[in-house]
């Protein structure tokens, strides 16, 4: 048991010591990040644009339950004209930044994962080492950088169509009409909730793109390797996004 204890110890802090290698990496090449124009502006609409569907319909839904789930905590506590603040400080501070994020991590996480590690196992990764192309620069830093920059665009899309999901329920089945519910939300709104939401989508953002860089560079095993390596691409970036979530809560609170 103390082997098996120690050898996932050691495990841990390598794959740690390889992340952070790639990420001072990744940074290392960033000033070519504008001769890399093209292969950024392609992840960005992979990352970006391309996730609008999903995140609308995920958004739709979370203001939605949102909504419920405010107007059954303050039943018999407080009016229904908190409505508003109650629904759209908790979807920008935490729904809409962490929601999103799991969604991103499964769609695009996974997807950089299966990408880079299908390379990996047919050797084109080695074709670019060869022609002297650095996969670091070709491949990670375009899907970091694009990354940073879409999940803040992706999490204020989603803050705002989530705060009309809460209110069209809001309005339709609990009263609460359009001037009472935006009302409340005007009123408590504070800047600092949407900074700190931003904050949140720009560290899930690069650590979704980090860690699925990072599992494809290591694939081993052919089509099973690479399925392997989407499972946990997953599994590990949803995992961490919670975790980060929490840290950053306990550090400004």
């Amino acid at each position: 048991m103390l082997q098996k204890i120690g050898n996932k110890t050691i495990s841990f802090f390598r794959e740690f010591g390889e992340i952070s290698i790639l990420f001072f990496k990744i940074f290392k090449f960033s000033p070519r990040l504008i001769k890399s124009r093209n292969l950024l502006f392609y992840q960005m609409e992979h990352i970006g644009v391309n996730s609008l569907p999903l995140v609308f319909i995920i958004a739709v839904f979370t203001g939605a339950v949102a909504a419920w789930q405010a107007a059954y905590q303050l039943k018999g506590v407080a009016p229904l004209s908190f409505l508003g603040t109650a629904t759209s400080r908790a979807i920008i501070t935490e729904l809409g930044p962490v929601l999103t994020a799991i969604v991103i991590a499964g769609r695009v996480g996974a997807s950089i994962a299966a990408e880079i590690g299908s390379m990996k196992v047919t050797e084109q990764i080695d074709a670019l080492e060869t022609m002297g192309i650095s996969p670091v620069r070709y491949l990670a830093m375009p899907r970091f950088f694009a990354a940073i920059m879409m999940m803040p665009v992706l999490v204020t899309i989603a803050n705002v169509i989530a705060v009309m999901g809460a209110y069209i329920i809001s309005d339709i089945f609990l009263g609460v009409s359009f001037n009472v519910y935006f009302d409340s939300v005007k009123r408590f709104f504070v800047i600092g909730d949407f900074i700190f939401g931003m904050i949140k989508g720009v560290i899930f953002g690069g650590v979704t793109a980090l860690l699925g860089c990072h599992i494809g560079f290591h694939t081993q095993g052919g089509a099973e390797g690479v399925g392997l390596s989407t499972i946990r691409s997953f599994v590990l970036t949803s995992a961490l996004i919670l975790i980060l979530d929490y840290i950053l809560w306990t550090l400004i609170f």
